[in-house]
């Protein structure tokens, strides 16, 4: 049996979607990118989806890739994390990311927000809720990224089966 460059895209394409949804719930892996690569891999093979489900996914990655790069930031404003804050915690997570699995990632980074809040405003509770808010915003982000790409793997799952 000979296999054809296409149906080897299509291989590659549901691996990349499948990994699309691993990588969203692994800090540091750009699931969005997978998924994507996956969509535009199918749709180069076969020609579908169709131009306004390709846009819909389209944009549907990019908004999981917006939830990827700033929920962790946008967690730590709302828990009342100044931005120097913010952007301290996800230059440590991103270092810990090299040395630490996931739970040293969540732990630096909570760390880091409860410490550096602690002393720019000298109060504990305030630390802490800023570290506990981000944690709980960062876990939520990773939720509703697999939520995403899931949706994605399932629409072109749909697409190649009807």
């Amino acid at each position: 049996m000979l296999v054809t460059l296409d149906s080897a895209l299509v291989v590659v394409a549901f691996l990349l979607l499948v990994g699309g949804v691993v990588g969203s719930l692994v800090p540091q892996v750009p699931g969005a990118l997978l998924s994507l690569a996956g969509v535009y891999s199918y749709w180069y093979a076969t020609g579908e989806p169709g131009i306004w489900l390709l846009v819909g996914l389209t944009l549907v990655g990019v908004l999981t890739w917006v939830v990827d790069f700033f929920g962790g930031a946008i967690a730590a404003r709302a828990g009342g994390a100044s931005t120097t804050t913010a952007v301290l915690a996800g230059v440590v997570g991103l270092v810990l990311f090299f040395f630490t699995g996931p739970l040293g990632i969540i732990l630096g980074v909570a760390g880091t927000v409860f410490a550096v809040e602690f002393y720019r405003q000298q109060d504990a509770r305030k630390g802490l809720k800023a570290a506990l808010v981000t944690t709980a915003g960062m876990l939520a982000s990773s939720v509703a990224q697999a939520v995403l790409t899931g949706s994605m793997l399932l629409a072109m799952l749909g697409v190649a089966l009807l």
